[in-house]
């Protein structure tokens, strides 16, 4: 496909069956009516010279000034050159009738503005034959009016002088003629450029469209995996952790152990509640989905932290949990993102960290949300870049809503989480 820079370079595509067939036909019809016009003058006595050669010749002359008309698509140049050269020579042979020559020159020189591939061929054989046309009606003008018939202007009767009037009717004819025949041609050819132009863009649009569909497709996935990762990593750890701890006290402590399965049956179901809300939101529309405050029962927002925390507790960790600032409201988006980020920290806490304290810190400031999640752990959450599916997650979230995402050891040991959201600032009552 052309791009459109290249429009000026553009090629119009040859003619195909149809237009050959339509070349034939009106071919055919030009020289229909060019022995029809011929024979009428013929009986008329009309010539348009005074004279003419005889009627078999002058049937001859329009057969072959319309003939080339069958090719005038194919080879454009040629065929407006060809009946150029055949139509002054029929001038100069004085034909009988002018109006079916000047068709098929009209025709010709069409032809060759409309579907001429090399522009600049196009334009200076047009300009090369109108030149040499009018060379030759200017000679003939003057041959004519220079020794003119005597009794040629006795019915004149207008304000100029008759060879002036004369003059300038055979020239304004003609350039209505020539121009006419010019600019329809190139009219052509611009609109055949154009409809191209429109089918390219138009596939250029699709082709856009296609690739934006298949970019929200990827990032729909990629948010889809995030929330399965944040939802499935964090739940089975605690559970994994939970049934560790009953395995070893299974047998010399079976009160102990029972609390610790009980806690693993309540998160598997937490687990297992917020799948399924998740999955419901993926099938339904957002009509049937929504709840009657308008959210989601399966979006977990920062009221829910604490229970984060208390799920955390089951596993051993000792989790503190304060909010600090006036709580105002915040959009359920950054609320998710808030609630996902203490949810993967906690859970590289519990896995990997080795950890025994945990604090939770929310602060509602002025023009912003801050999460902070610290733990006295080596590090295990991940190295201040970290590569990990569940680092990248938290900056993808973060990323989002324009926030800043800070992960690393902290001065006195362990590991800080800490994501700051901005938020538009409160309107002052």
């Amino acid at each position: 496909m052309a791009r459109v820079e290249d429009w000026e370079q553009w090629r119009r595509p040859g003619p195909g069956g149809l237009c050959d067939r339509q070349d034939v036909t009106m071919t055919l019809a030009v020289m229909a009516g060019a022995v029809t016009i011929t024979v009428l003058v013929n009986s008329m006595g009309a010539f348009i010279q005074g004279t003419a050669p005889s009627l078999g010749e002058q049937l001859a002359w329009a057969v072959v000034l319309a003939a080339p008309l069958l090719f005038r698509r194919r080879f454009p140049a040629t065929v407006f050159v060809i009946i150029s050269v055949v139509f002054i020579a029929g001038q100069v042979r004085q034909i009988g009738d002018n109006l079916a020559p000047s068709i098929a020159l009209f025709l010709a020189m069409y032809s060759l503005g409309a579907w001429g591939p090399n522009r600049a061929v196009a334009r200076w054989v047009r300009i090369a034959v109108i030149v040499a046309m009018f060379g030759y009606i200017g000679l003939n003008m003057y041959r004519a009016l220079g020794a003119p018939d005597p009794d040629a202007f006795d019915d004149a009767a207008g304000p100029l002088d008759p060879v002036l009037a004369t003059a300038l009717y055979g020239i304004g004819v003609n350039v209505l003629f020539f121009g006419a025949a010019y600019v329809f041609g190139n009219q052509s050819w611009e609109s055949a450029r154009r409809r191209y132009e429109l089918v390219v863009q138009g596939e250029q649009l699709r082709r856009s469209q296609a690739d934006n569909a298949r970019q929200a497709v990827v990032a729909e996935r990629v948010r889809i995996a995030r929330d399965l990762h944040d939802v499935v990593a964090h739940h089975v750890s605690v559970m994994g952790v939970q049934a560790a701890a009953a395995r070893r006290v299974l047998d010399s402590d079976p009160a102990v152990a029972s609390e610790a399965l009980s806690a693993v049956e309540t998160t598997a179901r937490t687990a297992i509640d917020e799948l399924r809300g998740l999955l419901g939101v993926l099938r339904a529309d957002d009509e049937r989905s929504g709840s009657a405050d308008g959210s989601h029962a399966s979006t977990p927002g920062l009221d829910q932290i604490s229970r984060l925390a208390e799920e955390a507790r089951v596993t051993g960790l000792r989790v503190t949990y304060a909010e600090f600032g006036e709580p105002r409201p915040v959009p359920d988006a950054v609320a998710l993102s808030a609630y996902r980020v203490v949810q993967e920290a906690l859970t590289n806490t519990v896995k990997h960290a080795g950890a025994g304290m945990a604090e939770i810190r929310i602060r509602h400031l002025r023009q912003g949300l801050e999460v902070e999640i610290n733990d006295d752990g080596h590090g295990g959450a991940g190295t201040p870049h970290g590569t990990g599916l569940g680092l990248v997650g938290m900056r993808e979230r973060v990323a989002v809503h324009g926030g800043d995402l800070i992960v690393g050891p902290r001065r006195d040991g362990g590991f800080q989480v800490r994501a700051r959201f901005p938020l538009a600032e409160p309107v002052a009552a």
